[in-house]
């Protein structure tokens, strides 16, 4: 697959999970939430984390105003952690924060493929913030904290 070819797919991914998310809906039950702001662009996101007896994420869920990358980041992102711990939520948003900076991820890992359609952003330093607000409130939620803000 060319270069091009590949960029254009990761644009559909992200335009296609923006226009219409999967996970785009607060939970009828969840055990956290929290709310992340991004004042300079208006994007706005609240997380809801429901946790399964093991305390691992049973389901993620969220309701966004914001641009294509900022929703699809949050839709890709509750797709992503169901079923981890905390700890690997952790481990996990860490690596995205260093892909959305630098466009590189760790091989191999099925959860960051799956996030890659976002590495580009790390060409447009202002998006990098669109696209790591939902993991910054997803953390907020599991720290028990109301809210984050991508400032």
């Amino acid at each position: 697959m060319m270069f091009d070819d590949l960029r254009d797919l990761y644009q559909e991914v992200i335009l296609d999970h923006g226009r219409r998310p999967r996970h785009g809906t607060r939970l009828a039950a969840f055990d956290a939430t929290a709310k992340g702001d991004n004042p300079m662009c208006g994007d706005r996101v609240q997380v809801f984390v429901r946790r399964d007896a093991q305390g691992r994420v049973a389901e993620a869920g969220f309701e966004a105003r914001g641009c294509a990358i900022s929703v699809a980041s949050a839709d890709l992102m509750a797709e992503v952690v169901a079923g981890r711990t905390q700890d690997e939520v952790r481990v996990l948003a860490k690596e995205f924060g260093n892909m959305a900076r630098t466009g590189q991820a760790p091989e191999g890992d099925a959860a960051m493929e799956r996030l890659r359609p976002l590495a580009g952003v790390h060409e447009y330093p202002s998006r990098v913030k669109c696209a790591t607000l939902p993991w910054h409130a997803l953390l907020a939620a599991l720290d028990g904290q109301g809210g984050a803000s991508s400032e």
